[in-house]
């Protein structure tokens, strides 16, 4: 069997997790009854020692709880949002074991208030425990304390990539001792090519390997059947680097049905909650801002007006969320007639514009009444930016994964052009910033999105933007 678990950070955090528990509900007792933090709407107070004689049922619960909550499957590669998670599920889980038991044991001294102040309060404490205890563990393998070794299967740029990987990520403990390949050759990175897939189970004892990660193009995945034959009779973990990256647009996803594992290429990450966060941070945030720069967009109106003949609003027909098409609104910035020859892309001193519009370009203030197409439904406040129907039809023939910035909706401002690319500029890095958005996106990266458009419009010259 793999060995995927280090034990004595497991008993370490064991100790922990069930000290903190013992702490945290005889905390809460103090704190909801005798600190006088929260006023006492009775006055039957429970006696402290009906508490102190639950405690070894409370601590026996929460070792069930934990570890039914996956909080001891301690590896390597964990990362902090999984352990974040386990530990929600754990505290969770110990609270409703905990109630339950009382309600059975018809045990009513327990206090509600004591209740939500030990779940909360072991949630805290856990985590913090954690975060400190392997910010020790990874500083000291960082420093070549508790390595374990590692070799790559292959040489080619997904095996390279995977040895960038290893040795950024040098907290992992984790040393590549170099690839292996059946052909003869040394990789770019320096690393030695130690030896062949027939010999690697000389190499796993040779070098005291403990990680194989097999980082094999998709053409030759059947070599990857070799490596698990090779290694049969060594307990080494064995990982598979998937390549497909290449052929994704969005994250990959992994669901297993009927134990056949089955790999998402084109799924976006914005779905169920994370729609709802989103268009709740629309709404609330474009309604804020048209009721802060109202007098704003009235003046830029009366400008356009008076600058210029024609209406003040420009609507032009854009490409959304799955490809479906909505008129997006803009200050007027070119004459009334500026495309009578057909849609165009604009140009260094577009000789269309008005000498307002110009102004209102450079600025980027005639894409403020985007901010009702935001609240209309047809665009997000932060997302990549829509293209004209024309330009799309073009651009996805041309440029690899074009179409996956329609998973999402259409943005006023993105990641991208906080970055420079808008306008004129590179279609490949914009569309590389817009997915590397789709895949990262969470709310607190929208919010970063906003305050660097604001920043940038206040106090630095924008690229490309004419």
């Amino acid at each position: 069997m793999i060995n995927r678990t280090s034990q004595p950070l497991t008993a370490w955090f064991l100790l922990w997790d069930l000290g903190l528990t013992a702490a945290g509900w005889l905390g809460a007792y103090w704190v909801r009854f005798r600190a006088d933090v929260f006023p006492l709407y009775r006055r039957e107070v429970p006696d402290f020692s009906q508490y102190v004689g639950n405690l070894p049922l409370v601590v026996l619960l929460a070792f069930v709880s934990y570890r039914l909550a996956g909080m001891y499957e301690v590896h390597r590669l964990r990362r902090f949002r999984e352990e974040l998670v386990a530990v929600a599920r754990g505290t969770g889980l110990l609270a409703l074991v905990v109630m339950a038991t009382s309600f059975v044991r018809q045990a009513h001294y327990e206090s509600r208030g004591v209740m939500i102040l030990f779940t909360g309060g072991v949630f805290v404490a856990v985590v913090v425990a954690r975060r400190i205890s392997w910010s020790a563990v990874r500083k000291l393998r960082s420093r070549g304390v508790n390595q374990s070794h590692a070799l790559i299967v292959g040489t080619g740029r997904l095996a390279r990539q995977a040895g960038r990987t290893l040795r950024q990520v040098s907290w992992t403990g984790i040393r590549t001792v170099g690839y292996v390949e059946d052909g003869p050759g040394k990789c770019p990175t320096g690393l030695p090519v130690v030896g062949t897939i027939a010999e690697l189970p000389e190499l796993v004892e040779k070098y005291h390997v403990e990680h194989v990660f097999i980082a094999l193009p998709l053409n030759r995945y059947a070599d990857a059947r070799r490596v698990f034959d090779a290694l049969s009779q060594t307990t080494v973990d064995v990982r598979l680097i998937a390549d497909v990256r290449a052929l994704s647009g969005l994250s990959l996803t992994t669901t297993t049905l009927h134990g056949m594992t089955i790999i998402g290429l084109r799924e976006s990450p914005h779905y169920g909650l994370n729609v709802v966060v989103k268009r709740a941070m629309d709404v609330v945030l474009a309604l804020v801002g048209i009721v802060v720069i109202a007098p704003l967009l009235a003046a830029i109106a009366g400008l356009v007006k008076l600058t210029s003949p024609g209406p003040v609003l420009y609507r032009q027909e854009r490409c959304g969320l799955n490809g479906r098409t909505f008129m997006m609104l803009k200050f007027r910035s070119l004459r009334a007639d500026a495309e009578a020859n057909g849609p165009q892309m604009t140009a260094v001193n577009d000789p269309r514009r008005t000498w307002f519009g110009a102004f209102l370009r450079v600025t980027n203030l005639d894409e403020l009444p985007q901010l009702f197409n935001v609240l209309m439904g047809d665009m997000s406040l932060v997302g990549p930016r829509p293209e004209r129907p024309v330009f799309v039809k073009k651009f996805s023939k041309s440029i690899p994964n074009y179409m996956a910035r329609h998973a999402v909706k259409a943005g006023m401002t993105g990641w991208a052009q906080v970055n420079g690319w808008r306008g004129n500029s590179s279609l490949r890095k914009r569309v590389q910033f817009d997915l590397y958005y789709i895949t990262h996106w969470n709310p607190l990266f929208d919010i970063r999105i906003l305050f660097l458009t604001v920043w940038r419009m206040l106090f630095q010259k924008q690229k490309h933007a004419y």
